[in-house]
């Protein structure tokens, strides 16, 4: 069995090509995606060569982890049927590539324990629910408070808004410097941080992965205020100690989702509390996939760059 994939063989080498497929096994599914995004935080660290060592990493691989499709086979041990649709957080099923994402390709093998249904009225939304689940993981838990600030109106810091609101927490205020992504928010305020007076959030939640805003937070929280650091950041962090030992700041790292969280998410979506309406700003063949990555990752008007497989013929 093959597939065509988007295969990054090296930094900015990218393209569609072929790759063979493992065979699926009794508890496994195949899955034929229809729609994969483009993460701007840990895949562009890839495309560019900055990523840091990671267990499984190496080139060439087949990126994504945000994918959707339907299952065209279910093995005799699993508990689904051909045709329902699914989400997919990426596969390791690839013949001469590596599989640490996995999910931009136009067809995979997995184990079906990974895979979590949902609603096929979703369409190319669907492949947003990890994103979703990352957010709602940096809420949900034992003494974990809402944010009042959050730091970027990309998708991450409109879902965190979202589900703030969607739990119903007062709304926070969201900063914002590009005009292009200062529109769009549902219920919140979006402003300059330039325009904002206030040095007394109790929780601030970075969503920029921008670690040099860490001393500007810190002097942004009232005493005893927790900043969470919810981007992924490739540079060591620090911070001066005078100003978070006067306001005896906390910090916490928000790491990624468990199968909980993507639950939960699923589960808060398809009632209707959670919209991930509004998300996705640019979808194209995945063809243009070369194309697609750089528009993802240099074009600041792009929340969401979606790859759609349905015009791939994989026969």
């Amino acid at each position: 069995m093959e597939t065509t994939a988007v295969i990054l063989r090296g930094p900015r080498e990218i393209g569609l090509g072929r790759l063979g497929l493992t065979e699926p096994g009794p508890r496994d599914l195949v899955v034929e995606i229809s729609h994969s995004g483009i993460s701007t935080g840990t895949e562009k660290l890839f495309y560019t060569g900055n990523m840091p060592p990671f267990p499984g990493m190496g080139y060439p691989l087949v990126p994504g982890y945000e994918a959707a499709g339907e299952i065209v086979e279910a093995g005799p041990e699993t508990a689904y049927k051909v045709g329902q649709r699914v989400f997919v957080p990426g596969a390791n099923c690839y013949e001469g590539a590596f599989g640490l994402f996995g999910g931009s390709t136009r067809r995979l093998v997995t184990d079906a324990d990974r895979v979590t249904p949902i609603d096929p009225g979703l369409g190319a939304e669907g492949a947003l629910l990890a994103l979703a689940a990352t957010a709602r993981h940096a809420l949900a838990g034992v003494d974990k408070k809402m944010p009042e600030l959050i730091v970027g109106h990309g998708v991450l810091g409109r879902l965190l808004a979202r589900l703030t609101i969607a739990a119903g927490a007062p709304a926070p205020t969201v900063w914002e410097i590009n005009p292009d992504r200062a529109t769009g928010a549902e219920g919140y305020e979006v402003i300059h941080p330039d325009n904002d007076p206030r040095h007394d959030y109790r929780t601030v939640y970075d969503a920029s992965g921008n670690g040099g805003l860490l001393n500007d937070l810190i002097t942004r929280i009232a005493k005893g205020g927790e900043v969470v650091l919810a981007g992924f950041y490739t540079d060591p962090l620090s911070f001066a100690f005078p100003p978070a030992f006067m306001k005896e700041a906390r910090l916490r790292i928000a790491a990624e989702w468990e199968r909980e969280d993507l639950i939960a998410t699923r589960t808060l979506v398809e009632s209707g509390a959670l919209s991930l309406g509004g998300l996705i700003t640019h979808s194209v063949p995945a063809e243009e996939a070369a194309e697609a990555y750089e528009t993802a990752f240099n074009d600041p008007a792009c929340l969401k760059m979606i790859l759609n497989w349905g015009t791939v013929n994989d026969a």
